[in-house]
C-alpha cells in the first residue's frame, strides 16, 4: 500500500473516521444504556453490592472504579505516548487501545452483580473505560501528523461530526432494541398456562414481565454492538493512517519515564507564566466538577426521579442523552459567539455560574419534566465549556513550538480533576446514602472556579 501524503484527502478522512468507530462507546456504554442496565441488576430498594471486601452502594461503586480508570489514563498516557514517539509506532499503540475497549464492551454483555463475577464484570467496565480514553491519546498526537495547521481545525471538526452522527445512530437502533424488543427476534411470549388460567391483571403482568426480560437482554446485545462496531469501522482509519518513523532504537529505562519529564518542566516553565498559570489552577476546579457531573449524571437520573415504570424511565433517559447532544451543538455556538463579544474569561465565569444554579436545581428536582430541563441546560453549558475551556488554554500558552507537552500537562491536569471529582462525589455517595448530596456538594467548586478566574490577569504577566 502507497503512504499517503500528508494534508490528502482520503488520509484526513481516514483520521476523522476514528471518531465515527469510537464515538459509541461515549454514548451508547458510558452515556446512556450501561447505566440503565447497571441500575436494573439491583432489584432492593437497598441498592448495594459486595466487592473488594467491601459493601458500596451501587453507583458509589462504579463511581470509584470510574476514577480508578482516570487515575491510570492520566499516569500512563504520557510514558506510553514518549515511548510510541520514540520507537515510532503509535499505530500499534492505537489498535492495542481500541482492541481492549472494544473487546471490554462485548466483555459487558456478561456483567453482574454476583460475588463469583462481581470482579469480572468490572474488568470488562474498566477495559472499556481505558481503551477508549487510552485510545485517544494517540489518536490526537496523530492530528498534527497528518493535518497541515491550516487543516487541522476543519479535519477536527468533521471528525466531532462523525462521531456524533455514528454515535447517534447506533444508539437509535439499541433504543429500538430495548423499546420494542419483540420485533429484534427477542421473546416476549408468557406461558400458555397462564393465558388460560390467569387474571386479565395477571396476564398483564406476566407480559409486562416478559418484555422487560426481553428489553434486559436487548441492552447487553447493545454493548456487543457497540464492541463490533469500533473495532470493525477502525480498520479502514487503520489501513491509511501511517505506523510511524521507526527509530529502531530500544526502549530505556530513560525513555519510560521521559514523558513525566516533559510534565516537569512545564510545571517549571508555567511558574514564570502567571497568567497561565492561574487559568490552570481554574480549570482544573471547574473541570473536575463539570466532567463529574457529566459521568453521573444518567446514575443520577435513574435513582432520583420519579419515572413510573421501568420502559418510561428507559425511554427518559435515553431521550435526555439524545437531548444534550442535540443542544450541546447551539451550546458550542452561543459560547463561541459570547467569547468572541465579551472575551474567555468573563464567558467562562458566565458558564460556571449557571453550573452553580444547576446544582441546586439538582438537588431539588423529582419529576421527568425537571429532569428534562435540566439535560437541556446541561447541553447549553457543556457543548461550549469544554471547547473554551481549551482554547482559553491554547491562547494563553507562551510563543514555543512544543505545545505538544503543555497540551499533555493539560489533558493529565484534566484526568487527574476528573479523578478528585469523582472520588468524593462517590464517598459523599457512600456515606449519605443520596447522589443529591453529591451534587449540591459540587457547587463549591464551581464557586471556587470562578474565584479563581477573576483571578486571571487580563494579560500576559511573566
Amino acid at each position: 500500500m502507497a503512504v499517503l501524503e500528508k494534508g490528502s484527502k482520503k488520509l484526513l478522512n481516514a483520521w476523522a473516521f476514528y471518531d465515527w468507530a469510537n464515538s459509541v462507546y461515549t454514548l451508547t456504554i458510558a452515556s446512556s444504556i450501561f447505566p440503565i442496565f447497571y441500575s436494573a441488576l439491583f432489584i432492593s430498594e437497598i441498592k448495594t453490592v459486595q466487592a473488594f471486601g467491601f459493601e458500596f452502594k451501587s453507583t458509589a461503586l462504579i463511581t470509584f472504579v470510574t476514577a480508578f480508570t482516570f487515575l491510570v489514563v492520566a499516569i500512563t498516557s504520557p510514558i506510553l505516548s514518549g515511548i510510541a514517539d520514540y520507537v515510532g509506532n503509535k499505530k500499534n499503540f492505537l489498535k492495542f487501545f481500541c482492541y481492549v475497549g472494544s473487546a471490554g464492551c462485548i466483555g459487558l454483555y456478561w456483567f453482574d452483580i454476583t460475588p463469583e463475577r462481581i470482579h469480572l464484570s468490572l474488568l470488562f467496565y474498566f477495559m472499556g473505560l481505558i481503551g477508549y480514553w487510552g485510545s485517544l491519546v494517540f489518536y490526537n498526537s496523530y492530528l498534527p501528523d497528518i493535518a497541515f495547521p491550516e487543516q487541522q481545525d476543519q479535519v477536527s471538526a468533521k471528525g466531532f461530526s462523525l462521531g456524533y452522527l455514528g454515535s447517534v445512530l447506533l444508539l437509535i437502533l439499541n433504543l429500538c432494541m430495548v423499546m420494542f424488543p419483540q420485533y429484534f427476534g427477542f421473546d416476549i411470549s408468557i406461558s400458555q398456562t397462564i393465558i388460560e388460567n390467569g387474571t386479565e391483571a395477571e396476564i398483564a403482568s406476566a407480559l409486562k414481565a416478559a418484555k422487560d426480560g426481553a428489553s434486559f437482554e436487548a441492552m447487553k446485545i447493545s454493548f456487543i454492538t457497540v464492541g463490533v462496531w469500533w473495532a470493525l469501522f477502525s480498520q479502514y482509519s487503520f489501513y491509511y493512517l501511517p505506523k510511524g518513523v521507526s527509530s529502531g532504537h530500544k526502549v530505556t529505562k530513560a525513555i519510560i519515564f521521559n514523558g513525566l519529564k516533559e510534565l516537569q518542566q512545564v510545571w517549571k516553565q508555567l511558574q514564570l507564566n502567571l497568567r497561565l498559570k492561574r487559568y490552570l489552577y481554574a480549570f482544573f476546579v471547574f473541570s473536575m466538577a463539570v466532567q463529574t457531573i457529566m459521568l453521573v449524571a444518567v446514575y443520577f437520573g435513574e435513582e432520583e426521579i420519579s419515572w413510573g415504570g421501568a420502559s418510561e424511565k428507559t425511554m427518559g433517559l435515553i431521550v435526555s442523552i439524545l437531548v444534550i447532544q442535540l443542544v450541546a451543538i447551539l451550546g458550542a455556538f452561543l459560547t463561541s459567539k459570547a467569547s468572541y463579544k465579551f472575551g474567555n474569561i468573563k464567558t467562562l465565569i458566565v458558564v460556571n455560574g449557571i453550573w452553580m444554579a444547576l446544582c441546586f436545581y439538582a438537588y431539588f428536582m423529582h419529576t421527568p419534566m425537571q429532569f428534562y430541563i435540566a439535560a437541556s441546560i446541561v447541553g447549553l453549558v457543556m457543548g461550549g465549556v469544554q471547547s473554551l475551556a481549551r482554547s482559553t488554554y491554547s491562547k494563553f500558552l507562551p510563543e514555543t513550538e512544543d505545545t505538544t507537552s503543555y497540551f499533555s500537562f493539560y489533558d493529565v491536569a484534566e484526568k487527574i480533576g476528573i479523578v478528585i471529582g469523582m472520588v468524593i462525589f462517590a464517598f459523599i455517595d457512600q456515606i449519605t446514602g443520596s447522589m443529591r448530596n453529591g451534587i449540591l456538594f459540587l457547587f463549591v467548586f464551581f464557586l471556587a472556579g470562578i474565584v479563581l478566574l477573576l483571578r486571571v490577569p487580563k494579560n500576559e504577566i511573566n
